[in-house]
Order: structure tokens, then sequence, then C-alpha cells
């Protein structure tokens, strides 16, 4: 047969497959979350995230030293406080968990670089992710906690903030409070079209975060919904957002292609909880290849639009790509 075109002289081997891939990664788009719990001594194992830990104070470095020996540079911290209150006043402790964490990571690894998740939900005895107003959230008095948390996070060391409570208005506060103390070289990464999804469920174990009541639709987006995440996105562009993000990722990879086609910011995904969490129990009971699985799942995510990828599978995916088996 006569045939000019044909596609397959581009797959015919590894070495010609790998010069024609579309879509390369690499080891510096991951960043991997670490859980900082201020009333533990060394780590524990966090039973709903299988191959996760939860670490004190003492401990948090261990984390830190497996992530670069992984070839992992970056996390996002987690704290989970020794006291809760109405408003989550150890959000914004000058010796909170997260700070502390922050301060303890920089004086051994100076150039690893911290990104502080800033949200109310850890620290609130109710779980919601704000200041209630009965059973409602405010809006505004929210954001005056969440700038005093961004701030003490930066003056504590941090590297980048990433508002995740989806307030009206967040980013321009956090962007103000920054500048307004001499930290505009600051960047804030935001959560930015963060869906009211049902992938959080192990999340909210291992950050002990579940609301006491109700839940969080009325500030998270409604997962029917793809116009609204553009909107959400050009608010944190006009705002002052450094970087964008959509969460969760697998099943909202359209949303990615499109934030990431329609702004000029760099975007970010958030491989959540729930998607490991259903990776690693299916490997588990033999179902698929979870190595396979974990590398093709992140190669989509990047292909869909994505130029940093949050996941718990940061460490492997790191071995992954210097093996050449994903990257």
């Amino acid at each position: 047969m006569e045939l000019i075109n044909r596609p397959r002289r581009l797959r015919q081997n590894d070495s010609i497959r790998r010069l024609c891939r579309e879509t390369r990664l690499s080891p510096d788009s991951l960043i991997y979350p670490i859980f900082v719990d201020e009333t533990l001594k060394g780590k524990r194992a966090i039973p709903a995230l299988d191959g996760q830990f939860h670490y004190g104070l003492d401990a948090v470095c261990e984390a830190v030293e497996e992530c670069i020996q992984a070839g992992v540079g970056r996390c996002i911290l987690f704290g989970l406080p020794a006291h809760k209150d109405a408003v989550g006043s150890s959000a914004w402790d000058e010796h909170g968990v997260v700070q502390e964490a922050i301060r303890t990571i920089k004086a051994k690894y100076p150039d690893f670089y911290v990104i502080t998740d800033v949200c109310m939900c850890e620290y609130t005895d109710h779980g919601h992710c704000g200041i209630l107003c009965g059973h409602e959230v405010d809006n505004d008095k929210t954001l005056e906690v969440l700038a005093k948390t961004a701030l003490s996070h930066a003056q504590a060391g941090a590297d980048m903030v990433a508002p995740s409570d989806m307030m009206d208005g967040r980013i321009a506060a956090i962007r103000a409070i920054l500048d307004e103390h001499g930290l505009q070289n600051v960047p804030i990464m935001s959560y930015s079209a963060k869906y009211a999804s049902a992938f959080y469920g192990p999340f909210r174990e291992a950050a002990g975060s579940a609301p006491s009541f109700g839940d969080r639709k009325g500030y998270q987006m409604d997962p029917h919904n793809r116009r609204e995440a553009l909107k959400e996105c050009a608010l944190d562009v006009e705002e002052g957002a450094d970087i964008l993000m959509v969460k969760p990722a697998l099943s909202y990879l359209d949303v990615i292609r499109e934030c990431s086609d329609a702004f000029d910011l760099p975007m970010c995904a958030y491989s959540v909880s729930g998607e490991y969490a259903m990776i690693k129990a299916a490997g588990a009971a033999g179902l698929i290849d979870e190595y396979r699985v974990m590398c093709e799942s992140a190669l989509s995510v990047f292909r869909a639009g994505a130029d940093m990828l949050i996941t718990y599978y940061a460490k492997e995916l790191a071995q992954a790509m210097k093996k050449g088996d994903i990257g």
C-alpha cells in the first residue's frame, strides 16, 4: 500500500517517541503537601491516606529530607493546631504550628521552597473556612483574619502563600497587607477555582477540618459550573494573584484547559486526597497498575494545561521522571 503519511513512523521506538513528545514534565513542577501537627512528637501514619503522615515540629525536616532526596524542592504546609476556637486565632499566632514549621524548615534547608495554605478550617472549632455569623460564613469579616494569617506566614519566612478559602476579595486583601508590610515580593498562589467536591474526604481526616455542621457549598464552587471558573480566575488576576489554581484536578481537566488558555499566569492544579486514595486502593486490590496509573493521571493534568501540580505522589512522580517513565 502506498501511504505517504504514516504517523507510526514517529512511534516505532522509545527514542523517537521521547523526541516527539508534546508534553514534557519535570520534578521542578511538583509540590508535596506536608501536614504538621502541633501536638505530635515524631510522625504518625494517616489512615485515610496510605503512605502519608502527620509530622510533629520535631520531625517535619524528615519530610523535607525525603522530598529533597526524591528530587522535589517544594512543599505546601498544612497545620493542625493544638488549640481551636470560633475565630481560628491559632492561624495567625506568631508561634503557631505553621509559623514554627516554616522556621524549622528554613533553619535547616533555607533553599527549600515553602508554600503555605491559608485558610481557617483547620483552626476553627466549627470547621468552616471563615468567621461565622449565625450559621453563615461572613465573607468580609473573614478577609481580615485571612490577611493576618498570610502576613504571619510570610513574616515567619514562607516563600509563597496560597489562600484556599474561596472568600470574595481575599487576594486583594492579602496583597494589600503584604505590600503594606514590605513583603511585595511574596507571591500569592490562589485556589481560584476550588470546587465543592466529594473528592476531599480523606483530606478532612488528615487535616482535622471537617465542618461540624452544613457544608461548604456556599463558598466553594458548584461542580456543574465551567464559566464561573473563568470569572473567578479573572477576578484573582485583577486582585493581584501571581499563580492560579484549579482544584480538584482529574474531574476538572476541562476547566484547567480553559483557564490555562484564557490567562497568562502560571496554572497550578491540585490532585486531591480522594484522587490519590482511589488510585492507592485500586492498586492495593490488584485492579490497576498503581505506578502506571499514577504516571498517566499526572500526565493528563499537565497535558490539560497545568504548569505545576500539588500531589501526594510528588516524590514517586519525581523518581518516575528521573527514570524516564514519565516526562
